[in-house]
């Protein structure tokens, strides 16, 4: 039998506990009012990008060839195993690994460099920044067939032409008309990603660069530092995260690029890349599998190799900051 003292105890521990079970339903009923109206985009963005990719992997297991249709049916792992079989795809992983690094590092020294100019006060600034954005909203079909045409071409290309008039200027008509997408495919293809890509690059860092605090690189001129060891020093550890973050979306956007691959070379001179190969098996082969098995390989190796980069660039860029 509980006393009258037991009872106002009981009271005193029970009492509180309601208000607070109170704010804590309070708080979520208003997480679920602000969460709610994105559940349409979710079930859109899920539908849109995760069935398909789960229709990618059971297609992937697949014996299904156009040429073939009585022969459909369940494989097994025969379509991987052809994957990491087949000489063709390990020559198009190599094109990818050596197309996505280049591309990827050359401009982001470039839109470094671009970026500290452009981060300096001098007329017509805005103008230039303009400018210099400019090819990367140019559609990349287009910035592929500029290159070709326009550049690369042995006959009316500005290249060639370049080099008659320099020949010209010394009484010569004996210039060198080189082909350069026979000459160096894959260094033409990589000239008009890095073209393309610098500019995204540099905006990113320039971003960087105009979030960086001025007091921190005004006590450090006045303590007499130069300007190379501001930038050591100070700047570039603060446009780490934006390294990181050009890096890791170009790598990922270079790695899935088909058109100038499609466009400059049409996969040929040994410049097909994985997206050129899977886009053969499909519409050339007609091998829905294997395709799909290739895709499958590609997505994973795509996010392990980004996610260690990712990783391996930040333990450096610590190392680097805490010395």
């Amino acid at each position: 039998m509980s006393t009258p003292s037991s009872t106002a105890a009981n009271h005193t521990k029970v009492g509180p506990d309601r208000p607070q079970r109170t704010a804590g339903s309070a708080r979520k009923a208003a997480d679920w009012a602000r969460r709610a109206p994105l559940l349409p985009a979710l079930l859109f963005t899920i539908v849109v990008t995760q069935l398909p990719f789960v229709a990618t992997i059971v297609i992937s297991f697949m014996n299904w060839n156009s040429y073939y249709p009585q022969d459909r049916g369940f494989g097994g792992v025969d379509n991987y195993v052809s994957v990491f079989s087949n000489a063709a795809l390990r020559s198009a992983v190599w094109n990818t690994v050596i197309l996505t690094v280049t591309v990827v590092l050359v401009s982001l020294v470039l839109g470094l460099l671009i970026a500290l100019l452009l981060d300096r006060k001098f007329a017509g600034r805005g103008a230039v920044r303009t400018m210099m954005i400019a090819p990367f909203l140019v559609v990349p079909i287009a910035a592929a067939l500029l290159w070709k045409h326009a550049l690369f071409n042995p006959n009316y290309g500005l290249l060639n032409g370049t080099l008659n008039a320099i020949w010209k200027l010394f009484g010569s008509d004996g210039a060198p008309q080189i082909d350069w997408l026979s000459t160096a495919p894959k260094i033409a293809i990589e000239i008009s990603l890095i073209w393309q890509w610098t500019p995204f690059m540099m905006l990113i860092l320039l971003a960087g660069l105009q979030s960086k605090p001025a007091d921190a690189e005004e006590a450090a001129r006045m303590d007499g530092a130069s300007s190379f060891q501001i930038f050591r020093y100070l700047t570039f550890p603060h446009l780490r995260q934006y390294l990181e973050l050009g890096g890791l979306l170009g790598a990922i956007y270079i790695v899935q690029n088909f058109d100038a691959v499609f466009t400059i070379t049409a996969g040929g001179l040994g410049t097909a890349n994985l997206p050129y190969t899977i886009y053969q098996t499909v519409f050339s082969a007609h091998d829905y599998g294997l395709a799909s098995a290739m895709g499958v390989v590609t997505v994973v190796a795509t996010i392990i190799v980004a996610t260690f980069a990712l990783r391996v660039v930040s333990s450096m860029f610590k190392q680097e900051a805490g010395r």
